[in-house]
């Protein structure tokens, strides 16, 4: 039976455009006018929101096989291109009109029965495909001169705004600050995905539609390097310098992808040992193991034949406090120190001035390794992969670069803060340790010590390195000529200065005391020790 009725066919290459714009009733209004003239009876209309650019436009394929199945006899479409931009689909239509299909055009006078309206025809949607290239060609221009600008063509993720076209994206005075707060929390370890959107739901982090975060989107935002200022373009795997402003640090960046990729992740422990794998055998240099026996904690080797015995875990701790206690500074040292820190405050310009020039030659050299790469990759001495991957690199190295540049006025006025802070905790070390509770008491041996090692009943410890170098200090006594003094201090100060200038500055995390009876004598202990353990981790949080 011969198949009654025609479909139409109308399209638009957007959602927006169907949203917001008239073609679709155009398209519509130009077909009815179309079929009433040659009293062609419409029994279904196909309504497509997708370009015909690319291959695979779901509605336009129902609708060729419904076609093919014999559903009506015909198609009538607006135009041509509105039917296929590229010539693949063009071909399948003119397959169906081999068969005998009715395709008609109602914008466009063709005779597809005759060899000069399918020639005509053909031409037309090889200029429609050619049209398409070229326009494909002009965007990509346009999006990759962007980049190259610095600028990001592409919609501004959580933590930014859209300031319009040509401009940079804007830090979200709202959005931005929590942005960079899932990251500080992600970089410590103590936070899985999970456990990280219902707090940073708690503060307020929102999509840009203004609902709660998932995992997906919060783990594509800690992956994300356009809040270190540089702009990644997945599908090629190409980065950009950006000219818009960072939220997050290159540093606190490779921090948390350390912990995505699990370089940073501790097992819990099964049963809890104070030294757990942090002393070693002084004689085969194997991690020592700790045991119970009757009710006392012991630390073992675990090599048969090895001549060291097992040691009791109240000696280990003995070590440990006799070593922090010759963290406290005398008097003298103190007084000394503290005049230091006072005049370094007011020696700072110099200082600044030399490291910007440091850092701005830094840059042009980075530049000129870029250039010399790109020339490189277009004469072919390299591959593509190569070239992403180096150029990738330097571009990381200039962001780093510049931000250190950018912060230079503060730079010098945190190292010298941390020093003060590192001081203190240094003098008051002991006291912390005493007060700490046994879980405390480990995470404080993690921080301060970097190798315990036991021989025979011996135990030499090795600090790391700021709290070391205050270990190893030379003594000055009292009597000492006040040139001995200062060589030693000012040698130790500058230590400490060059090491904290490298050291991310971390926020301290709020604490909060939940109302309990307890002396107020003891509370206020109770503080001043949770203050020194987060002033600690503060100061020392995995640097090395």
């Amino acid at each position: 039976m011969q198949p009654q009725g025609y479909f139409s066919y109308i399209r638009v290459s957007t959602v927006r455009q169907g949203q917001t714009g008239t073609s679709l009733t155009e398209q519509r209004s130009a077909i009815e006018r179309y079929s009433s003239r040659w009293a062609l009876s419409i029994v279904k209309e196909f309504e497509e929101q997708e370009t015909a650019a690319k291959l695979g436009r779901p509605i336009f394929r129902d609708m060729l096989r419904a076609l093919k199945r014999g559903a009506a006899r015909g198609v009538i479409i607006h135009k041509i291109d509105r039917s296929a931009r590229n010539l693949k689909d063009w071909a399948e239509l003119d397959e169906l009109i081999d068969q005998g299909i009715e395709v008609h055009f109602a914008n466009e006078s063709l005779d597809l029965y005759t060899r000069g309206g399918r020639l005509s025809a053909d031409i037309q949607a090889v200029v429609a495909a050619d049209y398409i290239r070229n326009l494909r060609e002009e965007v990509k221009k346009g999006f990759y001169g962007r980049l190259k600008q610095g600028l990001s063509p592409l919609p501004a993720p959580i933590g930014y705004t859209n300031e319009g076209a040509g401009k940079p994206k804007a830090p979200d005075p709202v959005q931005g600050p929590l942005v960079r707060r899932a990251f500080e929390f992600y970089a410590t370890g103590n936070f899985s995905i999970r456990l990280l959107l219902p707090r940073m739901e708690e503060l307020g982090l929102r999509t840009k539609r203004g609902r709660r975060v998932g995992e997906t989107t919060m783990l594509r935002l800690l992956r994300n390097p356009f809040y270190t200022g540089v702009i990644k373009i997945k599908r090629r795997g190409e980065i950009f310098a950006g000219i818009h402003k960072p939220i997050v640090s290159t540093r606190l960046f490779h921090q948390v992808q350390d912990v995505l990729n699990g370089k940073k992740v501790e097992k819990a422990l099964k049963h809890f040992f104070l030294f757990r794998r942090m002393a070693r055998c002084g004689s085969c240099n194997t991690t020592l193991v700790g045991e119970r026996q009757k009710g006392h904690r012991y630390y073992r080797c675990q090599i048969s034949g090895c001549p060291q015995k097992t040691i009791r875990e109240e000696k280990l701790e003995e070590a440990f406090i006799t070593t922090l206690q010759r963290l406290s500074l005398n008097e003298v040292e103190n007084n000394f120190l503290r005049n230091e820190i006072r005049a370094a405050y007011d020696s700072l310009t110099s200082l600044k001035e030399t490291q910007s020039r440091a850092l701005r030659i830094q840059i042009e050299q980075i530049k000129t390794r870029l250039s010399n790469l790109t020339d490189a990759f277009i004469d072919g001495s390299v591959d593509k992969e190569v070239y992403l991957e180096k150029k990738n690199r330097l571009i990381f190295e200039e962001q780093a670069a510049k931000e250190q540049l950018t912060s230079l006025d503060e730079v010098g006025q945190q190292a010298i803060h941390k020093v003060e802070q590192f001081l203190e905790l240094a003098n008051n070390a002991y006291s912390t340790y005493e007060m700490a509770t046994v879980e405390e008491r480990r995470d404080f041996v993690k921080i301060v010590s970097s190798n315990l090692v036991v021989m025979g009943k011996s135990v030499s410890i090795k600090l790391h390195f700021p709290f070391q170098v205050i270990v190893d200090r030379e003594a000055v006594p009292s009597g000492g000529p006040q040139r001995d003094v200062d060589r030693t201090l000012l040698a130790l100060l500058g230590q400490l200065r060059e090491y904290f200038k490298k050291s991310e500055l971390f926020p301290q995390e709020e604490v909060k005391h939940e109302p309990v009876r307890i002396n107020p004598g003891r509370l206020h202990y109770q503080r001043i020790q949770a203050y020194r353990l987060r002033t600690c981790r503060f100061l020392y949080k995995k640097y090395d």
